[in-house]
């Protein structure tokens, strides 16, 4: 079982940015893909960008060009940076590991307000 924590969340205005975090346990980090995910308010959860371990990325289109997906797997982490925030993207956003045909792994979220 691998624990996922994120950090990073809080409330900022509509232009700015934020940096979340997920620190993940265990050694296995550097073979683990990994992803964010978001829920926003009223809808489902939804993938918002995701990192190979190779480095490779993806990412949902409406967060093209301002959100960015990292790894540093010598401190077990993943980050989001988030840029240009607007209201649309206030949301729970999760960390996750996708483990193919088995059940993912899941962090307990992080709340991010993007609010005057």
């Amino acid at each position: 079982q691998v624990q996922l924590v994120e950090s990073g969340g809080g409330l900022v205005q509509p232009g700015g940015s934020l940096r979340l975090s997920c620190a993940a346990s265990g050694n296995d980090f550097s073979t683990y893909a990994m992803a964010w995910y978001r829920q926003r308010p009223g809808k489902q959860r939804e993938l918002v960008a995701a990192i190979t371990t190779g480095g490779g990325t993806n990412y949902a289109d409406s967060v093209k060009g301002r959100f960015t997906i990292s790894r540093d797997n010598a401190k077990s982490t993943v980050y989001l940076q988030m840029n240009s925030l607007t209201p649309d993207d206030t949301a729970v956003y999760y960390c996750n590991v996708p483990r193919g045909n088995m059940k993912p792994y899941w962090g307990q979220g992080t709340q991010v307000t993007v609010s005057s």
